[in-house]
């Protein structure tokens, strides 16, 4: 509620009206578009998702992957990472494949994720580096500071790794005699399967197109969003990539990006010559989109899940 707070705390009555009518105004046949090419993005990263899967001996129905993605969005909102966990243990439940194995595969999706997230801030900052290199510096500060990692907690990281790799590897040569570390060992060995997955990609190069349109989806559900706002006609694709990359560090520093979100679009927009009224209204616009969609597709998806397979179970009994 602060954060939603400070993103209006330096506005009078007059600017308050108008961020409101800007956001009533937009046109929601640009909205519906954008939404549209938000959902399909999703679409792409169930495929994908699926690609990983099939390694491990499974080939899940595309729908079944497609509404865990969705669900698993839709709890991500309610719960930092809770999403990762209710969209392995949906698909682990209708598809049989072992919930330590598909949340290997999401530690890997996560890491191409990151890298792909990396190459789209060098893209930014190189892209025009006299223009963003400043915010784009304090924005890494705010997150290193939010995340409080120092040389120090490298350090620790280091360590901490170093002595999981030693206690594993003894834990690896008593659980036979224990039962329960047994099990416990081959949890953490189904994850590190699923996790290696990627290499056993059968179309590798498909694999790095579903990746590759997912960023573009993203990129394009801002740039055809200018549309919305008439004072936003005027801006192309190198303005959406800036979004892209701020508004991916504030979904990071906020659960949801609330709040957060709406100030980095409000931010880079201002970069660009856009007035702080317009550029936190389309912040708002871009971020109500993103949120309410998933808050209406993700329990349709937990019920669609249910009943459709539900359907399949009674057919083949």
């Amino acid at each position: 509620m602060f954060l939603l707070w400070l993103t209006t705390k330096s506005f009078g009555e007059k600017e308050i009206l108008e961020l409101k009518n800007l956001i009533k105004n937009a046109d929601v046949q640009v909205v519906a578009i954008s939404t549209i090419i938000l959902l399909f993005s999703h679409y792409i990263r169930a495929l994908r998702w699926k690609m990983m899967i099939v390694p491990l001996g499974s080939t899940p129905k595309s729908s079944n992957v497609f509404f865990a993605v969705l669900a698993g969005y839709f709890f991500n909102l309610l719960f930092p990472r809770l999403g990762e966990v209710m969209k392995c243990t949906f698909l682990s439940k209708y598809e049989k494949v072992p919930v330590d194995k598909l949340i290997g595969t999401m530690v890997a999706e996560r890491l191409v994720d990151m890298i792909c997230l990396i190459m789209v801030i060098l893209a930014t900052i190189l892209s025009q580096i006299e223009r963003v290199g400043n915010y784009a510096g304090e924005l890494g500060n705010l997150l290193r500071a939010k995340l409080n990692i120092t040389p120090a907690t490298w350090g620790l990281l280091v360590l901490c790794l170093a002595a999981l790799v030693y206690l594993m590897s003894k834990l690896f040569k008593v659980s036979k005699n224990h039962p329960k570390l047994f099990k416990l060992i081959e949890l953490i060995k189904g994850m590190i399967e699923g996790l290696l997955t990627i290499r056993k990609v059968k179309n590798f190069p498909l694999y790095l197109l579903y990746t590759l349109s997912i960023w573009v989806c993203y990129l394009a559900s801002i740039r055809i969003g200018f549309y919305g706002m008439e004072e936003l006609k005027i801006l192309g694709w190198i303005p959406s990539l800036s979004i892209l990359t701020f508004g991916s560090f504030a979904m990071i520093a906020t659960q949801g990006g609330i709040g957060a979100y709406q100030l980095a679009v409000q931010k880079t927009l201002m970069l660009y010559g856009i007035n702080e009224v317009t550029g936190l209204a389309f912040g708002w616009l871009l971020w109500l989109v993103q949120t309410l969609i998933l808050f209406l597709v993700g329990p349709i998806s937990v019920l669609l899940l249910f009943i459709l397979n539900k359907k399949n179970s009674t057919r083949q009994a």
